[in-house]
């Protein structure tokens, strides 16, 4: 196997954060934690500054050097799309501010990427995801997507576009664990 890009994907939610890391090399990937942030806060912009901070702390904890966000989808109502965005800015901002790149990625290429379905619906995100990363564990919804986005990341930039679904998984993991904030 070549070398192996550490890569921490990040599904925002402004209640729940997803995230998920990696190691790959475009072609491979290995499991390396996974986790969510019930983000904290009296008010909004406690809340944002919570999303901020708690993912500024896994990237100091896990040192990815290349990072991958979900785009904002439009909503029926506003005020969750721009509540989302606000999360998103949480996070872009944790991240960019330690010096990493910011790639992002529609929700629709995500899972055409891990499931060859731009249509797939979470629990196929999540079940296609535990089997290629070779998880036993459960692994929270917003955790599921976290990983999804970073291998999307990986095998759309490393890998040159390929999808999950024309490799197969990996015969060891890494040891990792989940974290919850």
């Amino acid at each position: 196997m070549s070398q192996l890009t550490r890569v921490i994907g990040i599904d925002p939610g402004s209640t729940i954060t997803g995230y998920g890391l990696i190691d790959s090399d475009g072609v491979r990937s290995v499991y390396v934690a996974h986790g969510h942030i019930r983000v904290k806060g009296e008010s909004f912009p406690d809340r944002l500054g919570h999303i901020h901070e708690a993912i500024g702390d896994v990237i100091d904890q896990w040192s990815p050097s290349s990072a991958a966000i979900e785009q904002v989808f439009v909503s029926n109502n506003p005020m969750s799309a721009l509540k989302l965005g606000q999360a998103r800015g949480a996070a872009i901002t944790a991240v960019v501010s330690r010096g990493l790149e910011m790639s992002e990625y529609a929700a629709r290429t995500v899972k055409q990427v891990v499931t060859g379905s731009g249509a797939a619906d979470k629990a196929a995100v999540q079940t296609l995801i535990k089997a290629h990363l070779d998880i036993t564990r459960a692994v929270q919804v917003d955790a599921a997507d976290g990983l999804a986005i970073a291998l999307c990341h990986a095998h759309s930039v490393l890998g040159g576009t390929r999808s999950l679904l024309s490799t197969s998984p990996p015969r060891k993991r890494a040891r990792g664990r989940g974290l919850r904030w």
